[in-house]
């Protein structure tokens, strides 16, 4: 399932568009809360997915019929673009425990691009609902390689992938990896750079959120 924001019209298309305007990205912190209510959106349209139970709420007056998630999700970022956007996801899923990777790009000369991924801190992931986010999806191989650690170590129940922007070459990465996966895109775009920027993309999420890094 692949679920694309810029298909449907919505508040979240102008968070989406002021990410990318270069003179609103000169705000780092209007930045980082465009990610993070982008992250709220997305939380949002995930909770109606997850599965459910009938309770009883005890009122001043009398006992109120409602329905309640039967478990949080656990949410994942990669390490550091998408802190903003995990934000999002946990002022809704209030309760939810999180988990952190960071994963680096090691290119070889006349070789490809490898991810090598060096920090895993997690609770337990075992039939848990798992949303990781990462504000572009370019290549697609951090994300996949991400995934691929979480994986190994914990017997997932469900995945569900979440970037403000993805490349059409990210995707099918992705989607060759992780068939089962739900994505959930703010926008697919077609181009990539030789170095892998999007285009028309947003630029560096990192550098723009959290300052240009050396």
């Amino acid at each position: 399932m692949i679920f694309d924001l810029s298909k449907t019209n919505s508040i979240a298309n102008t968070f989406l568009a002021e990410l990318r305007d270069e003179h609103i990205q000169l705000d780092a912190m209007r930045f980082r809360k465009n990610l993070e209510r982008l992250g709220e959106f997305f939380a949002w349209e995930i909770s109606k997915t997850l599965t459910y139970v009938d309770t009883e709420t005890q009122t001043p007056l009398g006992i109120a019929k409602s329905r309640q998630l039967q478990a949080q999700p656990v949410l994942a970022t990669i390490l550091r673009a998408g802190l903003p956007m995990q934000q999002g996801f946990l002022n809704i899923f209030d309760r939810a425990e999180a988990a952190f990777i960071t994963a680096y790009r090691k290119p070889h000369i006349n070789g490809p691009l490898e991810i090598k991924v060096d920090y895993v801190s997690s609770p337990d992931l075992t039939d848990k609902v798992i949303i990781i986010t990462d504000p572009m999806l370019a290549t697609g191989l951090s994300m996949v390689s991400c995934c691929k650690e979480l994986i190994a170590q914990f017997k997932i129940k469900e995945l569900h992938i979440v970037a403000a922007i993805a490349s059409t070459e990210g995707l099918k990465h992705v989607r060759a990896h992780f068939p089962a996966a739900k994505l959930w895109l703010g926008a697919i775009d077609e181009e990539m750079t030789s170095k892998s920027y999007i285009v028309p993309g947003l630029g560096d999420a990192g550098d723009l959120a959290y300052g240009t890094k050396l």
